[in-house]
């Protein structure tokens, strides 16, 4: 989530990358956690259509509060530039967020055992990984994103029992998505030196219940 909505932005993963961060190994075709069926009223996850989302994505990017987390403000080639990378890692799977049928924000899922951010942190495998961002204004400061962190957290979890826990890495300063991710039963567990920024590492262990 980003700006008033609390978020987590990816611009850490992508200089990491850009860096030339080292992995153990490369992600294994399929490693990508899927779209998964979340319970929580009208809330849904499903699969970024590149073509048909790309303009909303775009408009999302460039607003001030997105962009101050996320840093993809600019054309419409940068965020699809950003989409290919993800779908390239071959751990991320990038959702669209539906509220009542309609996309109202955006959330990447991912391997985090398998990404350049598990040389910061001790892994476990199967670890899972999560960034979000509400892109409709109106959407924000109401409790969606509580609901939508911790209903995606869960879902993830049963979709993949080896994993224990699902953790996101929000910048310290983004007060607002450090406390969305407490509301929604992460704990703060360690301060990362990130290249581009110092994140807060949350964690939601398996069993966890949003306070």
């Amino acid at each position: 989530m980003t700006g008033p909505a609390g978020g987590a932005g990816p611009e850490s993963t992508a200089r990491l990358r850009r860096l030339g961060a080292r992995q153990d190994h490369e992600p294994e075709p399929g490693t990508a956690p899927s779209a998964p069926s979340i319970r929580s009223g009208s809330l849904a996850l499903r699969p970024v259509d590149r073509v048909h989302d790309l303009p909303l994505l775009t408009a999302w990017m460039n607003d001030p509060d997105v962009d101050a987390w996320w840093n993809l403000a600019g054309p419409p080639s940068r965020t699809d530039d950003h989409l290919r990378a993800q779908y390239a890692a071959g751990h991320v799977t990038p959702c669209m967020v539906l509220l009542g049928g309609a996309p109202s924000g955006y959330a990447e899922l991912y391997r985090a055992d398998l990404d350049p951010l598990a040389t910061h942190y001790p892994t476990r495998p199967h670890d899972l990984g999560i960034h979000v961002l509400l892109g409709a204004g109106e959407h924000r400061d109401r409790g969606l994103g509580t609901r939508l962190l911790a209903a995606t957290a869960d879902a993830l979890l049963a979709g993949d029992p080896l994993a224990t826990r699902v953790l996101a890495e929000p910048d310290v300063r983004n007060t607002r998505s450090v406390a969305a991710f407490a509301r929604a039963g992460f704990v703060r567990s360690a301060t990362l030196e990130l290249p581009d920024k110092t994140a807060a590492l949350m964690i939601r262990n398996r069993g966890a219940h949003t306070p």
